[in-house]
This record gives structure tokens, sequence and C-alpha cells, in this order.
């Protein structure tokens, strides 16, 4: 090399190992150390990047024949995965399929509109990569996921995982649907940690395109990336979320929610009082309920206004949610629970699944 100039091969590129007749032999064996390592390091890469690669989804286990359950399970069967769904009885399950295949010819009917046989034909086949087991344990040996959607109990939620944990296979990845519990506290419940997440649906499953990907500290990246390209699969639009209470969606909607009850009352402390005959909805609010969903319908552009939405999901729901939320970080304003809305609770006018919430409905 020329004075100032730094040699960096004085040997033949490809050599390991400097010739006899080099004359830098010192700087020629440096460089031969070096591209050694360079090699291992390489090689290593290599078989880390295989030891990570991503599960690919193709036997999913539904836990819960219930509404998101079902709706799960059909949207899983419709892109090609078999399924199996269970719950605790048959009658359960023989309902869930006939719900299952009813909103499945919704689907034909929409989608192959020009060709109704084509439809019969789309129906049968999702319909036949679904089975139904009573028996959890018996049916997870072999299954890539399981997705839990019973009811939101984390200690009903932590048995069910503990239980099968014992009998899933060592890939299997675990995750629950819950809207409202932390994953890691359900997550705990298992020896794989690092393959437990959230996928939270919405409701209705077939037709809401959005799934809130839950990754907790412990989950590793092969599972979060191996479920974000099975929510794909399913056609849906995958969101990242860390657990957090209440991901995204929840997090943001509930507490408005719970703010538009507090503008109907008027933050009244007395609302039960004489004075209030009852719940006092039309007596001393800053806005009725019917021109508070007006006002976000066309002044925000919902589809449904916030008293339309809590008797669309329930309020015992809602209850649940801000409850739990309390009970975590009671000091929270935004996670106050509601007077008025645990009364219409307790009167078990929870919404439109039981008649009668903040409206009536026959």
């Amino acid at each position: 090399a020329r004075p100032g100039r730094l040699a960096v091969f004085c040997c033949p590129p490809r050599a390991l190992s400097p010739p006899a007749s080099c004359r830098c032999r010192r700087r020629c064996r440096t460089m031969a150390f070096v591209t050694r390592q360079f090699v291992r390091s390489v090689s290593s890469s290599s078989t880390a990047s295989a030891s990570v690669k991503k599960i690919i989804v193709k036997h999913v286990t539904v836990i819960g024949g219930g509404l998101m359950g079902s709706g799960i399970a059909q949207v899983a069967a419709a892109t090609g995965h078999t399924v199996v769904l269970v719950d605790q009885t048959e009658d359960i399950l023989a309902k869930s399929k006939k719900g299952i295949e009813e909103s499945l010819r919704k689907v034909a009917k929409k989608k192959f509109a020009e060709d109704p046989k084509a439809g019969d034909e789309f129906v049968v086949k999702t319909l036949s990569s679904i089975t139904t087991s009573t028996d959890a344990a018996s049916v997870v040996h072999s299954t890539d996921l399981v997705v839990e959607a019973i009811v939101e109990n984390l200690q009903l939620k932590n048995e069910l995982f503990k239980r099968l944990d014992k009998f899933a296979a060592e890939h299997t990845i675990f995750a629950s649907n819950t809207s409202s519990l932390q994953i890691t506290s359900i997550a705990n419940a298992t020896t794989r940690q690092d393959r437990f997440a959230g996928l939270h649906f919405f409701n209705p499953v077939p037709v809401m395109k959005l799934v809130e990907v839950i990754k907790t500290p412990m989950t590793s990246q092969k599972t979060f990336e191996s479920l974000v390209d099975f929510t794909k699969t399913l056609g849906k639009h995958p969101v990242s979320c860390k657990d957090t209470p209440g991901f995204v969606v929840n997090r943001l909607l509930v507490p408005y929610l719970m703010e538009a009850i507090r503008l109907l009352l008027n933050r009244l402390p007395n609302m039960y009082g004489n004075s209030n005959s009852g719940l006092g909805f039309s007596l001393k609010g800053d806005a009725s309920k019917e021109d508070i969903d007006t006002a976000m319908k066309l002044g925000a552009g919902y589809p449904m206004g916030p008293f339309e939405l809590l008797d669309y999901v329930g309020l015992d729901t809602t209850k649940f949610i801000v409850d739990g939320w309390h009970e975590i970080d009671a000091k929270n304003p935004l996670f106050q629970p509601s007077p008025s809305m645990n009364k219409l609770v307790t009167e078990n006018k929870l919404g439109k699944k039981t008649g009668e919430g903040f409206y009536k409905y026959k």
C-alpha cells in the first residue's frame, strides 16, 4: 500500500490464510481471522432466522360457541382453515352451527349474487370445515391456534388455559378474545407465556374488519408475527397494541360512552332522589339521550349514537369493563362507574337483548 493508505487485503480476497510468499503475513493473518468470524456470524444468523420461523396457522380450535366464538369459527373456516368449535353441551353447539349456517347464507347471497349455485357450494364447503366437541382437552393436541371466547371471567379463563396447556402441542399458540381483561394475567396461568397473546375480534365478526393483536411483555416476536399473518388470511386488518386496559378501541370508546351518560344526567349527585323521579333522564340533564345520539351521528359521523351503542353492546358488558378498570385504577376519572347504568343493570334492563335499556325495544 502507498504511504497513508490502509491496505485492506494483501493476499487474494478468498484466501482464509496467507500464502508463504506474502510479505505482510501479520496483516493477512488478522484479515483471515476477521473473515472466519464473519462467515461464522452469517452462519449463526441463518440458523437463528430458521429457529424463529413463523407458524402458519392451518388448524384452529375456538373455545366458546357464543356470538363471538361462532363468528371467529365462521371466518376461519371460510378462509380455508380447519376449525373445531368447543362448548359445554351439544345443544349449545347445535345452536351455534345453525347460527353459522344462517350467517353464511347471508354472506353467500351477497357475495355470489350472480351465481346462487356457487353460493350454496361455499356454504356447504365452509360448514364441512367446522367440527364440534364438548371436550377441549381432547382436540387441542394437533391444533396450531387456540382462540378462547368464553365469558369475561378471569378465574374461568385461567382454569381453562391451565388445563389446555397440559394437552396442547409444543408449538400451539394460545390467544384470548377478551375485550377488557389483562392478557398477561391470563397468560400467567400457563407455561407458554411466549406463545400467548390477545386476539380481540369485533362484533359481528364476519362483518367487522378490525382485529386487535395484543402483545404482552412475554409474547415472542414469532408468536406476534404469526398471529398478524393469521388475521390477514381471515381478510381482517390487524392493529398492534400493548397489554393496556381496553387496548385501543375500548380504551377510547368506553370513556366516551360513560361521558355521554354523565352529560345526560348532568352529573347529578342525587339522581335517585325524589326530585329526580328515578333516573331523571328528561328533567335536569344537559341534553336528552335522543339529541345526544343525533348529535354524534350527524355531527361526528358515527353510525350509532352512544346510547344506541350502549344498548347494542349491552349495559352489563359495559358495566363489567368499567368495574374491572376501576378496580385496577380507582383514581382514574375515566374509570369511574355510573350509578345510573348500574341501576339499569340491577333491573335487568341491559339493552336490546332484554328489550329495554336506555331505550325500549319491541
